[in-house]
């Protein structure tokens, strides 16, 4: 009997962090963290998940999307996406009526859709998603991409090449990194909290072993510099210190912003201006590298071919791919060879609801199988969302992620977690169903 996709859920989870200000930044001053939840059933019983991060009502745009596609995908015999997971890929993405409606919400739906695929994939394997992707022979891996619009970056032989090297040194990487994963970072800075709550949050990580940490910058210049002072008291000179702005300036304002605030010697700003503005980025890049500071962009890049121009060009130092922003595991694993290519470090946007449980899954095999090396690589971590929302969170340990053992992605989630929390019935909404809809506006 073939196996077969027999039934799906998607769900429509939203966590009121407005209360809290957890995650504010310039643009999202009040965001509820939610995610688009998507579950298969095959018909030997495994069921593979995913998130698709949102803030608010983002999750209705998502979930018709995914609903809709899922129509695509009714009987589907599973063994042919084992078989080419490029093929179902390039079905849907080349849609005649679909494609229309270019990237976004379109190719983040898909997403939901093929990282649920992969996540079957691996529990039939029984495997952890990084150890599938790791063991995949390359061939298979490169089949899974869409070459279209990338070769003149980049040719599948020399994605397979890159695969292929330093193979000596594999063994030992994945062993090394199954022992001690991939070093971290945490975004401690948001924009709502004040000084008190933010210090907490680097007492808690440094305690940890933690000696990254990021910020949120560019609201007021002079807000900014009083408080990324009062950091550089907390945390000291050597620690590494980032900056991110999500996309609130223009390229000029970026360029006079980050003149003033590169006394407090920043590792990165992060997203300085629009997010598919390459010359844009470009033109920063230029401007701030005498101040020994790069850019970092990526989490709301919408295509693998704005990826392709931002590191063909040299505009962004740090390629921060997002585990739902593309279309899924099919356009990252290209991402991540087309970085590989142009030698920018991964270093992978976490935070929301399980972004962080799917980004180790990519630096582990960037670092196992394509960069070869976890030498300059920084992986984003957040202390929210994790113990009473999954049940096999993330962890971290001597500022690093723990390797997930837990087959797939590891996104199962508790049960009363999900059920208080599916908008607008859960228990959690009881009452207050307007601030998690479209009319909520800080």
């Amino acid at each position: 009997m073939p196996l077969s996709i027999t039934s799906y859920q998607v769900s429509d989870i939203r966590v009121p962090t407005s209360d809290t200000l957890l995650g504010s930044d310039p643009f999202h001053k009040k965001p509820n963290y939610s995610c688009v939840y998507t579950t298969l059933e095959l018909s030997n019983g495994v069921s593979g998940n995913s998130v698709c991060f949102t803030s608010g009502a983002g999750n209705d745009w998502i979930a018709y999307g995914v609903k809709d596609i899922l129509k695509l995908l009714e009987n589907y015999n599973f063994n042919d996406f084992i078989d080419n997971p490029g093929k179902v890929y390039k079905m849907i993405n080349d849609h005649h009526q679909l494609r229309w409606l270019a990237d976004g919400v379109n190719r983040m739906a898909l997403g939901c859709v093929i990282n649920s695929m992969w996540d079957c994939w691996a529990k039939i394997e029984k495997k952890p998603l990084w150890k599938l992707l790791v063991d995949l022979e390359p061939e298979k891996i490169v089949n899974s991409i869409d070459w279209r619009y990338l070769k003149d970056a980049i040719l599948p032989e020399e994605a397979i090449d890159i695969l292929n090297s330093d193979l000596k040194n594999h063994n030992n990487l994945e062993k090394n990194l199954s022992e001690s994963g991939p070093k971290a970072y945490s975004t401690a800075g948001w924009l709502g909290l004040t000084d008190e709550q933010i210090t907490d949050t680097i007492n808690e990580m440094k305690a940890e072993g933690f000696d990254c940490f990021k910020m949120k910058v560019g609201q007021d210049i002079n807000h900014d510099m009083e408080r990324l002072s009062f950091i550089r008291d907390q945390i000291g000179y050597d620690a590494k210190l980032m900056l991110d702005c999500n996309q609130v300036w223009g390229v000029d304002e970026a360029i006079e912003y980050m003149n003033k605030l590169a006394k407090f010697k920043p590792t990165w700003i992060e997203e300085p201006t629009a997010r598919d503005d390459v010359q844009g980025h470009l033109k920063i890049a230029k401007a701030i590298e005498p101040l020994g500071i790069k850019v970092a962009t990526g989490e709301q890049v919408p295509s693998p071919v704005i990826f392709k121009q931002m590191l063909q060009s040299g505009a962004i130092g740090f390629c921060q791919i997002d585990a739902s922003r593309l279309g899924g595991v099919n356009d990252v694993i290209a991402v991540i060879l087309l970085a590989k290519k142009y030698n920018v470090p991964v270093c992978p946007h976490g935070g929301g609801i399980g972004l962080c449980n799917m980004i180790v899954h990519y630096s582990l095999w960037d670092q196992i199988k394509v960069s070869s090396h976890s030498e300059n690589q920084l992986v984003e971590y957040l202390n929210f969302l994790q113990d009473d929302v999954f049940v096999s969170p993330i962890t971290v340990k001597n500022g690093r992620y723990v390797t997930p053992k837990t087959y797939g992605w590891g996104l199962e989630m508790k049960k009363d977690f999900f059920e208080s929390h599916i908008y607008p019935s859960g228990s959690i909404w009881k009452d207050r169903v307007a601030s998690g809809s479209i009319t909520f506006t800080a």
